[in-house]
């Protein structure tokens, strides 16, 4: 196994416990998979087969993409699942916030 597909497993398998209506930033499951300090690397690791909306920046905001209407689709799905954004477009990270506990 690359070095590479371990760690898009690592992150992934992360990524499916995060329960719904709560989020984790990209640092949170980059140090839960193992892998702290490479939050960036969190976000090559995403794709349609996990809740990837789930994964959210350190600031509590959806990290812009510029890909036409993806940081709307996100905000979207998690609003669908019950997470609030303010009216600064943040999630409150202590409220909806997971750090791998169990649910």
């Amino acid at each position: 196994m690359t070095k590479s597909l371990g760690i898009r497993i690592a992150v992934q398998s992360v990524v499916v416990r995060i329960p719904k209506g709560r989020v984790c930033t990209y640092g949170e499951v980059a140090r839960l998979a193992g892998f702290p300090r490479h939050a960036r690397m969190v976000g090559r690791c995403m794709d349609d087969s996990i809740p990837w909306q789930r994964v959210i920046n350190s600031q509590g905001k959806v990290s812009p993409r510029g890909l036409n209407g993806n940081d709307d689709l996100q905000r979207f799905l998690l609003e669908a699942e019950g997470v609030k954004f303010g009216e600064n477009g943040k999630v409150d990270l202590k409220r909806y916030g997971w750090s791998g506990e169990q649910s």
